[in-house]
């Protein structure tokens, strides 16, 4: 027997009806990173199963990565990683560096990538905060708290705003 969920969602002033129980969506993983851990754990409380990539072990080609970046509104800077990561070893922190040169050395250091990003049919989003990728998932139907003891959902599954 197999159970699905049917959401609905205006976005963009369009109505979206998607079925949780069939919702594709992707995440470019640290396992070693909380945000990217408490990201994991909000797409699994939805009832989402996502694919992961473990980024560091099987980087993005530069085609995903640009593709990423430019879904996500960001630049490539913005997706740069500065801390915990050899930025400043490398001279990344320099303004004259462009895209181009930015994105090698990501993918030459996939450490560089700054994480999590996710994918949905709702949209990209690096999701840093990790709440941030609730705008791309089917409502929570219950409470959520992060690994550091963090409440982000109530017991209805409403966000807690700070």
């Amino acid at each position: 027997m197999h159970v699905y969920l049917i959401t609905t969602f205006l976005v963009g002033g369009c109505w979206l009806t998607l079925h949780q129980a069939t919702m594709h969506a992707v995440i470019y993983h640290n396992p070693g990173c909380g945000t990217s851990r408490n990201t994991l754990a909000l797409i699994r409380h939805t009832g989402v199963e996502p694919q992961i990539v473990d980024y560091l072990q099987h980087p993005p080609s530069r085609e995903t990565l640009q593709s990423l970046i430019a879904a996500a509104g960001i630049t490539v800077r913005e997706a740069i990683r500065q801390k915990g990561s050899p930025y400043l070893e490398l001279g990344l922190d320099d303004p004259a560096l462009d895209d181009t040169a930015l994105l090698s050395a990501m993918l030459a250091h996939p450490i560089l990538i700054n994480r999590p990003f996710v994918q949905t049919p709702l949209g990209t989003r690096l999701c840093r905060p990790s709440e941030l990728v609730l705008d791309l998932l089917p409502p929570a139907t219950r409470g959520f708290v992060k690994e550091d003891g963090e409440s982000l959902l109530d017991e209805a599954g409403q966000r807690i705003r700070r």
